[in-house]
């Protein structure tokens, strides 16, 4: 198996669908916008807000506005509205004791993602954590998979790890198999016709995959 781990960040590393569905909402009620109730709001966790935005009737030509509200509200109170997966912090710790590289590659802002990684104490198990830059130029999960190798060219022999399907082809825009997780946000379904290599339910059965220590059931 591969050498370097890439982890995507919101629905595998920690849950962070509450504070991100109460900004959205917020964000879509300031243009006049009654979300949905519930988890209706799931499909914004995962994938660029670029993309996320105009989905739910922000126009093109207003989205880049829609995300500065949206992270006037994220950044003072929605980003800590977040836990870690129970189980991850002892899984990142097995693999980094196992030899792997760890990285963290995710379409959120990269400098919210090192702040949330920091207040959970999980920063310290990841070699790099690579994000969304401001400009848009590293918006997507291909983009970031592409701006992480830049950074880290010795980190090419990796596989990647997420919980959409966004993950899955990101991953695939660079010859990189990916496995997916099933208690994040995506679709499990969506993953497999993207490509997954597997998926995973536990953080038992991600270890055994990405370790090949026990033959799965």
């Amino acid at each position: 198996m591969a050498t370097c781990i890439y982890f995507d960040l919101d629905g595998t590393l920690t849950d962070s669908g509450e504070g991100i569905m109460n900004c959205a909402a917020k964000t879509l009620l300031h243009y006049g916008i009654q979300p949905p109730q519930g988890d209706g709001l799931r499909a914004f966790v995962g994938p660029p807000l670029r993309e996320s935005f105009p989905q739910w009737g922000i126009p093109q030509e207003r989205v880049e506005e829609a995300i500065r509200i949206y992270r006037g509200f994220y950044v003072p109170e929605g980003m800590f509205q977040n836990r870690p997966y129970d189980g991850i912090i002892n899984l990142l710790k097995k693999l980094k004791a196992d030899g792997y590289r760890l990285f963290v590659a995710t379409s959120k802002p990269e400098a919210m993602a090192v702040a949330i990684l920091d207040k959970f104490e999980m920063a310290e198990y990841f070699e790099g954590i690579v994000g969304a830059v401001a400009d848009g130029k590293v918006d997507t999960k291909a983009q970031v998979i592409g701006e992480l190798l830049r950074r880290y060219p010795d980190a090419e022999d990796a596989v990647m790890v997420g919980d959409t399907a966004y993950d899955i082809l990101g991953a695939a825009e660079h010859q990189m198999a990916a496995i997916g997780v099933s208690w994040g946000f995506g679709e499990v379904r969506d993953m497999e016709k993207a490509g997954a290599k597997a998926i995973a339910h536990s953080m038992d059965e991600l270890y055994d995959i990405l370790t090949k220590e026990k033959e799965r059931a």
